[in-house]
């Protein structure tokens, strides 16, 4: 299912050229640089990301939701008990320290998570998803999916593939190890 009805969101809208920027770029590319199919792909990356983003936002500012914070609630509901430190919930989802004290101020002023010591470590917080941060966590997955996350003018398989593809960019990036299993959220 593609994306269904009206703008794909407020910062990126449907272009509707007769032509494909990307490739016509492309083919300038060649005849002054020479192969372009580096450019060519990383450009459509950053394009499908901008696109994705703004669908994600569609869905998510109803709720006062951000992808990131919504990412956040997500993961916190991975976890066994609900809780999780700040600083795994930055290495978890790969990002800098003070994103994630700005992602947590905003969703407990939303009254999604809380915030307490951790007893396992003095100077450490947790933080904690409340049941309003779980309803709300539930009601915005329903409708991702329903939207499949974006992605739904490719079949599965072809999701699977983009997967695997970009995962050996990260991996080639030291972003993750080539290995398989993963941890838990707890781990």
């Amino acid at each position: 299912m593609g994306h269904a009805g009206g703008s794909v969101g407020r910062m990126v809208r449907a272009l509707g050229l007769p032509f494909d920027p990307i490739e016509r770029a492309g083919e300038t590319w060649e005849h002054r640089f020479g192969p372009a199919s580096a450019m060519r792909a990383a450009t459509s990356v950053f394009r499908v990301q901008q696109i994705l983003l703004a669908r994600f936002d569609e869905v998510l500012r109803p709720h006062g939701l951000t992808f990131a914070r919504y990412e956040v609630l997500v993961l916190l509901t991975f976890s066994r008990t609900g809780q999780l430190p700040l600083k795994v919930i930055g290495s978890r989802l790969m990002v800098h320290p003070t994103s994630v004290t700005n992602a947590i101020d905003r969703l407990v002023a939303a009254g999604f998570v809380d915030r307490r010591p951790n007893p396992a470590d003095g100077r450490g917080v947790l933080a904690g998803i409340t049941d309003r941060g779980r309803a709300v966590v539930d009601v915005a997955t329903d409708q991702l999916m329903a939207l499949d996350f974006g992605l739904g003018d490719l079949p599965e398989a072809e999701r699977a593939t983009l997967f695997d593809l970009l995962k050996r960019v990260r991996i080639g990036a030291g972003d993750v190890a080539d290995v398989d299993p993963a941890p838990s959220a707890e781990g």
